[in-house]
């Protein structure tokens, strides 16, 4: 990427597991004046792709964007096994707050993620933050085409030479369906990806919070504080000593808009598919590894400005609604 700091309005395609992180990232892409998202795919995860589903309904409603279509997202990986969910860390709905059923929106089709590719051929990004179930099936339904006409792919996952935060060597995204993580690696082209050794590098603070909860000027503002301090004490219960927590699912949707946030390395990624090792993000790191012999290298995340997502942060959070 290049240019300026800033970038123009993009048009974005969504791919979610609300979860409180990708709930305040979900909040981020709508206040933020440069997003425009066309459509959130929403499946399992962090919680099940009902609870997932409902919190991204609460959030569009909130916002008052029913416009934007919900697209219904897996129930599990690729391999039919039964997924782990983390009511521990995420809550059973959204965090302490147990969001109402009347909240649902309708739901669209599968289908309707590939139409809105179409629509926006040429001159739309995807982003995806949870399991990456979804996008693999895309990949295993239209092929190449895919990478004709989406500009970029940016993924959460992985863990390059940091400890995974699900098992010892992998990230919850990658591991979770390890499968569909390794084809998205292996098929997608322009992608760039946000590990854990870059998304834990920002912590955000409870003063941090409360600023935002105090000034902001959005529908989001009596939902904030409550997400953020249950997410906290879930982080001090694994991290005791820890100030603050990392926000993961924000850091690719601020890294879209903002040119200058990350520092990236080029290498190839592939993901463990099974065993102790399953999910395991693996790149040649070697000083001798040519980037230009290497298919189609990822862009991986390995550097932030910590300050610039903090500042970020609490300007886009105090927005209003566009």
């Amino acid at each position: 990427m290049g240019g300026g700091a800033l970038r123009e309005e993009i048009n974005v395609l969504l791919f979610m597991d609300p979860g409180i992180d990708d709930a305040l990232a979900l909040m981020y892409a709508l206040l933020h004046p440069n997003i425009n998202v066309v459509g959130i795919v929403s499946g399992y995860g962090n919680v099940s792709k009902e609870d997932a589903t409902l919190n991204t309904s609460y959030v569009l409603t909130l916002a008052n964007r029913k416009d934007i279509p919900i697209i219904e997202g897996a129930k599990g990986p690729i391999t039919g096994e039964i997924s782990v969910f983390y009511p521990e860390i995420h809550g059973e709905t959204l965090g302490p707050i147990n969001v109402p059923p009347s909240f649902a929106l309708p739901v669209e089709p599968f289908s309707k993620s590939f139409e809105l590719i179409e629509t926006y051929k040429g001159n739309i990004t995807v982003i995806a933050t949870g399991r990456l179930t979804e996008l693999a099936m895309l990949f295993v339904l239209h092929g190449d085409v895919l990478n004709e006409y989406v500009n970029e792919f940016f993924i959460m996952g992985g863990a390059f030479m940091v400890p995974g935060n699900v098992t010892p060597v992998a990230e919850a995204n990658f591991h979770g369906d390890s499968i569909a993580a390794n084809v998205v690696m292996e098929r997608a082209e322009k992608v760039r990806v946000y590990p854990l050794n870059v998304t834990h590098k920002v912590i955000v603070k409870p003063e941090t919070i409360q600023k935002i909860s105090s000034t902001s000027q959005n529908p989001f503002q009596p939902l904030i504080l409550p997400i953020y301090t249950y997410y906290f004490e879930a982080y001090k219960k694994q991290w005791p000593g820890i100030q603050g927590t990392p926000i993961h699912d924000i850091v690719p949707l601020m890294a879209l808009v903002n040119d200058e946030l990350i520092q990236y390395v080029q290498r190839k990624v592939s993901v463990e598919l099974s065993g102790e090792a399953k999910g395991e993000s693996i790149a040649d790191f070697r000083p001798k590894t040519l980037v230009e012999e290497q298919k189609e290298p990822s862009y991986i995340a390995w550097g932030i400005n910590e300050q610039a997502f903090l500042k970020e942060l609490t300007t886009i959070l105090i927005r209003p609604v566009k």
